[in-house]
C-alpha cells in the first residue's frame, strides 16, 4: 500500500495529472471531513479541500517522506481552513496567559456512556478559539508546540485555550454524566 503510494506521489512529482486524480481520489473524503470540522459550510469546505490539493500539487517537491503523505496533506488542508477563520477576524489572544498556571492534564476519558457524536457535538459548543486548540490537539493529535506554530500563538495560549476548553466540555458533557447516574 505504502510502495503505491510511493509510486503515485513520484508520479505526481513529475506532472502526472492521472496520478494526481489517484491521489485526490484517495484522499478526498478524509479531506473534505476534516476541513468540514473547521468550517460548517460543505461547499465552502469542498473549495478549501480543492485549494488544498492545489496547493499540495505545486508545492509536491516540498513534502519529505519523514510523515505519510496523508499527514502532509492534512496540515496544508488545516492551514487552509484556519486561514479562513483568521479572514473572518478570529484572532487568539494571549488571554494574558502570563499570570496564569496552566494544568497540564492529559486525561481526555469520557464515561463510556457518552458517544463520540455527543463529545463532538459538545466541541462545536465551544467558543472558537477553544474549539480549535482542542480540535487540533485532540482529534488531529497535534502538541502543544506543533499548535503554537499553526496558530501563531505561544505554547502557554495554546495550553490554557486546551484547559478551558476541556473544563467547558466537561461542563457541557455533565448533564449527560448526571442522567447516566440514575
Amino acid at each position: 500500500m505504502q510502495n503505491q503510494i510511493d509510486r503515485l506521489i513520484q508520479a505526481c512529482r513529475k506532472g502526472n495529472q492521472v496520478a494526481q486524480i489517484q491521489v485526490y481520489d484517495k484522499y478526498a473524503q478524509a479531506m473534505f471531513t476534516i476541513a468540514c470540522r473547521y468550517l460548517k459550510n460543505e461547499e465552502e469546505a469542498k473549495d478549501i479541500m480543492q485549494e488544498g490539493f492545489l496547493k499540495a500539487f505545486i508545492n509536491i517537491e516540498s513534502y519529505r517522506p519523514e510523515s505519510t503523505f496523508g499527514a502532509w496533506l492534512k496540515r496544508i488542508i488545516i492551514n487552509q481552513c484556519l486561514d479562513v477563520l483568521k479572514k473572518r477576524r478570529l484572532e487568539f489572544s494571549d488571554l494574558e496567559v502570563e499570570s496564569l498556571n496552566s494544568i497540564e492534564d492529559d486525561n481526555w476519558q469520557f464515561e463510556s456512556s457518552i458517544s463520540k457524536q455527543e463529545i463532538l457535538n459538545a466541541i462545536e459548543q465551544l467558543n472558537q478559539r477553544h474549539k480549535i486548540v482542542v480540535q487540533l490537539y485532540l482529534i488531529e493529535g497535534y502538541d502543544h508546540q506543533e499548535i503554537s506554530e499553526i496558530l501563531n500563538i505561544p505554547v502557554k495560549t495554546s495550553r490554557t485555550h486546551l484547559s478551558r476548553g476541556k473544563a467547558k466540555l466537561r461542563d457541557l458533557l455533565k448533564p449527560r454524566y448526571n442522567e447516566e447516574r440514575y
